[in-house]
């Protein structure tokens, strides 16, 4: 981990801000060296082996599987930074720590994707369906016009906080490995964290850790997520966070709900999903202008990011050495 706080403060905010123009600039790296695409294929691999399983057995091997690659992928981050730190050059070292970092974030992919899907909707409604079921896990074949441009904005705020505020909120506390075990724990999730049977398969026991473990690492940064947005929408008071807070609790999630609650009540918009909940009842049904609008909320979240992000990197470190 850092040690002074003129080299490794210094360098950790600086790395940051090089892996968010990093993924401004290039977007995702080739498949064969994304280190999420490594995750998934090793939680898919013990996934063919859990579900299987009787619940009590099923449940204890993926948390220890869920263990043994959160260590492993935090003990790799936090070697690869411990050498990063004590043996090269600050500036070197801080755009190696910054290419490690970036793929942790996934910004503009996730920009790009709801962009995708409000274009093919507005080509038709099959295309736009089609579109969204790369971003979405729900069934999309028979949603109709406001229900795929719902899901949309959903997903956008969702994984704003999955994306791009959770990583960094981790870096910021804990460097790299923050990073890279949040990421593993949201992957893990998405992966194994399903109620039921998901694809014929039994995931009640076998994910139950990892759907735990990502609401635990996600708590605050989900209400960070749902705090930020309301305030570049236009400020919070008292009865704003009331009103967010008791929507934000409709969601089964006790997560998810936060930022798709806050993004609802600043676009004046009501997000469904039909037989589960309905946020901001009293808001309109969305249309196109309003996915631009989630789109530039979302946008002003990660720019306070860049300013309040690295700001926090000093400030912690001055007050640990201070």
């Amino acid at each position: 981990m850092p040690h002074p706080m003129s080299d490794g403060a210094l360098l950790m905010a600086a790395a940051l801000l090089l892996a968010l123009l990093m993924d401004g600039v290039f977007g995702e790296p080739p498949a064969w060296m994304h280190p999420v695409v490594g995750m998934g294929k090793y939680l898919s691999w013990c996934g063919k082996l859990l579900p299987g399983l009787q619940p009590s057995l099923a449940f204890g091997s993926g948390a220890l599987a869920w263990l043994a690659g959160a260590v492993l992928v935090g003990g790799l981050a936090w070697f690869a930074q411990r050498q990063m730190v004590f043996s090269l050059h600050p500036v070197i070292a801080a755009v190696f720590m910054a290419v490690l970092l970036k793929p942790m974030l996934a910004w503009r992919m996730l920009r790009s994707e709801v962009d995708a899907v409000e274009a093919a909707l507005q080509q038709s409604l099959e295309a736009g369906r089609e579109r969204l079921s790369w971003l979405v896990s729900r069934n999309t074949v028979l949603l109709n016009e406001s229900e795929v441009r719902e899901s949309a904005i959903e997903s956008l705020a969702e994984n704003l906080n999955d994306s791009v505020v959770a990583p960094i909120f981790w870096f910021v506390l804990f460097g790299l490995p923050g990073a890279a075990i949040y990421r593993f724990a949201n992957t893990a999730d998405a992966m194994w964290g399903y109620r039921g049977m998901y694809k014929g398969e039994h995931w009640e026991w076998a994910g139950k850790w990892a759907a735990r473990a990502d609401d635990v690492l996600s708590w605050i940064p989900a209400r960070l997520t749902a705090l930020l947005l309301a305030l570049v929408a236009g400020g919070l008071s008292f009865k704003n966070l009331e009103t967010l807070r008791r929507e934000a609790r409709k969601t089964p999630s006790p997560n998810s709900g936060w930022p798709m609650a806050a993004m609802a009540l600043a676009l004046g918009v009501s997000l469904r999903k039909p037989g589960v909940y309905t946020l901001n009842p009293e808001g309109k049904p969305p249309q196109a202008p309003d996915t631009v609008s989630a789109q530039k909320h979302a946008s002003k979240v990660v720019f306070s990011l860049v300013l309040c992000a690295p700001t926090a990197i000093i400030l912690i470190a001055f007050a640990h050495f201070s």
